[in-house]
């Protein structure tokens, strides 16, 4: 049965625009170039100027974006990095395919990105990089982890996989760390047709390493200074992305009205904690995630009438199988493990209309029955 309310819609939001895709994409195979060239170079100078940084290289995925990024800053085995476990797991596969070991340091409360406080504890003489993770469209708090990296100099990569667009003290996010990095996975807020990423960056010298990394080492046909790996952007992915980054703004200004329906129509619930917004960053609401005591039952209950939601994440990385030889235990990142079986993303696209936000709504106050008490100071806004 067809979802009365759909988690995310990309056939409304690819219709308006299939037209131009149809005739870009036709013109690509006529071309024949279709592993990087000049339309990966013009949708990379595109996407560098939206960021309001130098440089952005086209890479295949988020999770490449992340990989080279830290290959072009040196780290390697023997290394750490800190992140926090609130995340997709490719924040953390990317440190480890790197051969370097991830250290994870818990969220704060209000905003459900990485702590500033925590990250002298994890700090040993082996961290070699920092990366905050703007998480559902909501920047990390850069200022005191840019100070942090910069006095124990360390490099910062910015995981804005999440936050196209987003906002950090009026500069865009990926522009103030050392790297950037992003996704463009289809339901993201800037999605390829499959697979894409890119890195922005101001420093020259990474931007050349990246771009030899990411085409086998090469710096020319068959002359290859070092080992890289195939992580090229194809041209098709990079046509349907230019395209399409040209209406971002405009999309992301919905999404934030629609996350100001959410906000009005949820306000004054104690059963429901709605997203915080943070006074130095502008939100571009790729997930709006709400928290409730009861989260699996009211899901059910949102699936039931017909309302479509996710969950962003059930198992945090630390406690994850796959990093178990890390020793973390339960309790061992209290806040991170609280948020994430507390978490529930509701419907959210800029194409989603305001009725279907009032039926969500409606359902969601109808199914929460277990209020929080009082809420935790740090959720006053």
């Amino acid at each position: 049965m067809k979802a009365k309310v759909p988690f995310l819609d990309l056939n409304a939001h690819h219709l308006p625009l299939r037209a131009e895709i149809d005739r870009t994409i036709g013109r690509i195979i006529d071309s024949g170039i279709f592993a990087g060239g000049p339309v990966v170079a013009e949708f990379e100078e595109a996407f560098a100027q939206f960021c309001e940084s130098p440089f952005a290289i086209g890479v295949g995925s988020g999770t490449e974006a992340l990989w080279l990024a830290l290959l072009a800053c040196g780290v390697g085995p023997g290394d750490e990095v800190i992140t926090v476990p609130n995340t997709f797991m490719a924040t953390a596969e990317a440190i480890t395919y790197a051969g370097a070991k991830p250290v994870f340091v818990d969220i704060d409360e209000a905003s459900y990105t990485m702590d500033p406080a925590r990250l002298e504890d994890a700090l040993t003489p082996r961290t070699k990089a920092i990366i905050p993770v703007h998480l559902f469209g909501q920047t990390a708090h850069l200022e005191p982890i840019l100070q942090f990296a910069q006095a124990k100099d360390l490099y910062l990569i910015e995981d804005a996989a999440q936050a196209h667009g987003a906002e950090c003290n009026g500069r865009k996010v990926g522009s103030l760390g050392h790297v950037g990095c992003f996704s463009f996975y289809p339901g993201k807020n800037l999605g390829a047709f499959g697979e894409a990423g890119a890195i922005v960056t101001a420093d020259a010298g990474l931007k050349d390493k990246i771009t030899i990394l990411r085409d086998h080492g090469q710096v020319k046909k068959y002359y290859h200074q070092m080992v890289g790996w195939n992580c090229r952007m194809d041209a098709i992915q990079a046509a349907v992305l230019g395209i399409k980054l040209a209406h971002l703004d405009d999309a992301n200004t919905r999404r934030r009205a629609h996350a100001n329906q959410y906000d009005q129509r949820l306000a004054g619930h104690d059963q429901i904690i709605t997203p915080w917004v943070a006074p130095y960053g502008k939100h571009v609401y790729h997930i709006y995630a709400v928290r409730v005591q009861n989260r699996d039952r009211v899901k059910k209950q949102l699936e039931d009438a017909g309302i479509e939601s996710g969950i962003h994440y059930p198992v945090s990385i630390h406690l994850q199988l796959a990093y178990a030889d890390l020793g973390y235990k339960p309790g061992s990142l209290p806040v991170a493990e609280r948020v994430s079986r507390e978490m529930l993303s509701l419907p959210m696209f800029p194409e989603l209309m305001e009725e279907d936000i009032d039926f969500v709504c409606d359902t969601l106050l109808n199914a929460t029955v277990v209020d929080f008490g009082a809420r935790p100071l740090a959720m006053t806004q």
